[in-house]
């Protein structure tokens, strides 16, 4: 028996859902936080009900336990596949100075932070000396946000590649660039998410390449998380996914999108 519930975004309906479930006499909650940084508080308001906190990490990786536990994707790998990804271009094109447009998510938050950390770790790490072209524009995930604050600089500074924390400012990106007559594939723009849009970009070559977020997988692990936990079982018990060293994070992969293999995840 599932009951769902939709916060809004709104951190006070969220703590007011958690303690409804726990004056039910719920065995176990499963939390999308709206503000990762929160995440205290709704264990707090849990109570003695397990908890499965799901796609933001939490800010204070203290609150984990054997009754608290997440399940989610390591945004450290999702950056690092950009990285690569743009490391190899720009290596086969006998290049190992470069210089970025980073469009970032919402400044703050874990996603944001870590994808850009480890993309940016990546090309390090591939021997490529990336630069920024300009200060890192904070376009909060939007892609009309993207596209307003990327179009003045287009023309006006040098830039080899756009690094976007997802697909819609990637898109926002290429929207851009089609209006100041650039043609979008001159150059490699590399997102997240593996949307409906961003795999149609790879398809016409606008995307270079994004990364896939199983939400299916997140949904299975969480699920099985809460069982497990109900019923005193390792988390990963009955999944193909990776349990942590401290048996406290059931990690969902991510998988890198390019034009070979985009047709599996067209929609």
């Amino acid at each position: 028996n599932m009951v769902t519930q939709d916060a809004q975004n709104d951190t006070s309906k969220l703590l007011q859902f958690v303690e409804t479930a726990r004056n039910d006499g719920q065995k176990a909650i499963i939390v999308n936080p709206v503000d990762p940084a929160t995440c205290s508080q709704i264990v707090e308001a849990a109570g003695d009900m397990k908890v499965v906190l799901i796609n933001r990490y939490p800010t204070e990786e203290s609150v984990l336990s054997d009754s608290v536990v997440y399940a989610g994707s390591d945004e450290m790998e999702s950056g690092k596949y950009q990285g690569e990804y743009l490391a190899e271009h720009f290596k086969a094109a006998g290049k190992t100075e470069i210089k970025y447009i980073l469009l970032n998510g919402m400044i703050g938050q874990t996603s944001t932070t870590q994808r850009t950390e480890s993309c940016l770790q990546a090309l390090e790490d591939a021997g490529i000396t990336a630069t920024e072209a300009t200060a890192p524009l904070a376009a909060d995930w939007d892609r009309a946000t993207a596209q307003d604050m990327i179009t003045p600089l287009l023309t006006t500074i040098e830039y080899d590649c756009i690094i976007s924390n997802n697909d819609a400012m990637a898109l926002g990106a290429i929207e851009a660039m089609n209006s100041v007559g650039i043609d979008p594939a001159s150059i490699p723009i590399v997102g997240v998410d593996a949307t409906v849009d961003g795999c149609q970009a790879i398809k016409e070559g606008t995307l270079a390449m994004t990364v896939f977020q199983d939400a299916e997988g997140q949904g299975v692990a969480a699920m099985k998380s809460a069982q497990n936990l109900v019923d005193g079982k390792p988390l990963n018990e009955g999944t193909d996914f990776t349990l942590d060293e401290t048996g406290h994070v059931l990690w969902v992969p991510f998988v890198p999108v390019t034009a070979d293999n985009v047709d599996e995840y067209m929609k």
